[in-house]
């Protein structure tokens, strides 16, 4: 059985700008958004990623991405697939986790 909610009684929080302030400043504003999502080519991707290493916010956006599971793009200087390394990195190695 699958059940379905009308987007008419779905209801989001709202809008918090502190929570995207961070993107004001990035380096990446002003260019073009294809650079950050083609996908395949070295070329383009790295010239993102020279984008994302001069950007005074690379860390909030490289957080931001992880945090939200984003599956598309280079953000925070980095790949879908090195975020997904990323993260599992950072759950093994947690202040809660010990080494014997």
């Amino acid at each position: 059985m699958r059940f379905v909610v009308p987007l008419k009684d779905l209801t989001l929080p709202a809008p918090r700008a502190e929570e995207w302030e961070w993107q004001v400043n990035a380096a990446c504003r002003g260019e073009d958004s294809n650079l950050f999502f083609e996908s395949g080519t070295s070329l383009v991707e790295a010239q993102a990623k020279r984008i994302c290493s001069e950007c005074p916010v690379l860390e909030q956006c490289r957080q931001f991405a992880v945090d939200a599971s984003e599956p598309h793009g280079i953000w925070g200087g980095m790949t879908p697939r090195e975020r997904e390394q990323f993260r599992r990195q950072r759950k093994w190695f947690t202040p809660d986790r010990r080494v014997s």
